[in-house]
């Protein structure tokens, strides 16, 4: 069976609710997407009220201070927020990948070996027993490698030990210091092994979530290894069908998954920094037209805010004194503005409440853009 570029779109955003707002608790809402970009505190947040219909922030909050939610280093090694029955797999489906990561580059430097840290590891999750700083963690850690070696250590420890970040309050319930505790969800995995069973839960998830997909996209996604994704689709079997893509790219869907016909009404969104359904594809051109991706995926990987404008990337957008600044990077119907103009009116009164000029730390971005469409929106 082949699917077209129009089609393959439309299954994305279909499947990560960008078709239509759902009514749905926060906390199902994240389990159903797999999983929100939350480098930024903001953006999960952001991601949700693109999703949900009457979306409070609120319940995000709550979600987060009651644990049913977690942020934690998981796919592509960046902080992720994911429902907490979900991280245990997801950890163990990327234990190779965190343990090739986290134990070497600046850990190596430091003059310590991945036997080292391993080590490290189930006395450092038992001072997490309860909420520690940053500070207190490398505090602790300067007592067992040595002040020289501390700050490689923590580097890796921090992202390759099953630590949560802890709520400490702001506008979006994660603050610019960050406090960890241990994640006690299940054994604690040595080396390099990848619990096939695991990996291959996470396979399913990322093609209900973002399917139809090929190897190279799940690999993309969770940056694991393609062979242990083909090991996975193998098992598989019956699970899961074949298609072909627009390129002749063999892809593979969750039988009776959710594909919408191509003529199906994309509507407008002012997406947050690195949304997942950007990122979540090897080949992104299913959301980026690839002339857009160097504008909107810089060089040391920010993604910025985005306009989607008939389920395609079309521009960037930032919140400034006054609503929100839309720069599109082709002309657009005054149908498609007056989309976005309601959307911002919306975004404004979620953000005024907290932080009414999110992302601003990344506009030093805007005077690298080429020239585009600029609009203020004020709603």
């Amino acid at each position: 069976m082949e699917i077209t570029a129009q089609e393959l779109n439309r299954a994305t955003l279909q499947r990560q609710l960008l078709l239509g707002r759902e009514v749905m608790e926060a906390g199902e809402a994240v389990r159903r997407v797999v999983a929100l970009q939350a480098q930024h505190a903001a953006s999960p947040y952001l991601a949700l009220w693109n999703r949900l219909a009457g979306f409070d922030p609120a319940e995000l909050d709550d979600a987060f201070a009651r644990g049913t939610v977690v942020k934690a280093t998981l796919m592509r090694i960046t902080l992720h927020a994911v429902h907490a029955d979900d991280y245990q797999v997801f950890r163990e489906a990327m234990q190779q990948t965190l343990y090739a990561a986290r134990l070497g580059g600046r850990f190596a430097g430091a003059g310590l070996t991945p036997a080292d840290g391993e080590a490290l590891v189930p006395e450092l999750l038992d001072f997490a027993g309860r909420p520690r700083t940053a500070a207190e963690l490398q505090e602790w850690l300067e007592k067992r490698v040595g002040s020289e070696r501390k700050a490689g250590a923590w580097w890796g420890l921090k992202g390759y030990a099953p630590l949560f970040h802890v709520p400490t309050g702001g506008p979006w319930s994660f603050g610019p210091r960050a406090s960890f505790t241990a994640a006690r969800t299940g054994p604690v995995l040595r080396g390099r092994v990848t619990v096939p069973e695991s990996l291959r839960r996470l396979v399913l998830r990322h093609l209900r979530a973002f399917g139809p997909a090929s190897v190279a996209d799940v690999a993309q996604f969770a940056m694991v290894p393609r062979q242990p994704v083909r090991e996975a689709l193998r098992a598989l079997t019956d699970a899961v069908e074949e298609l072909r893509g627009p390129d002749g790219t063999v892809l593979y869907d969750v039988p009776g998954a959710p594909r919408p016909p191509a003529e199906t009404p994309a509507p407008p969104r002012l997406l947050g920094m690195w949304d997942s359904v950007l990122l979540a594809h090897a080949d992104r051109s299913r959301v980026i037209p690839p002339a857009c991706r160097h504008l909107v995926i810089r060089v040391n990987g920010d993604a910025l805010p985005t306009l989607l404008v008939d389920g395609r990337v079309a521009g960037v957008w930032r919140a400034v004194d006054g609503g929100i600044e839309a720069t599109a990077f082709h002309e657009l119907p005054p149908a498609v503005w007056d989309g976005l103009t309601a959307e911002a009116a919306s975004l404004t009164r979620l953000l005024s409440g907290r932080d009414g000029e999110v992302y601003r730390r990344y506009h030093h971005w805007w005077p690298k853009l080429p020239d585009g469409q600029v609009r203020l929106l004020t709603g």
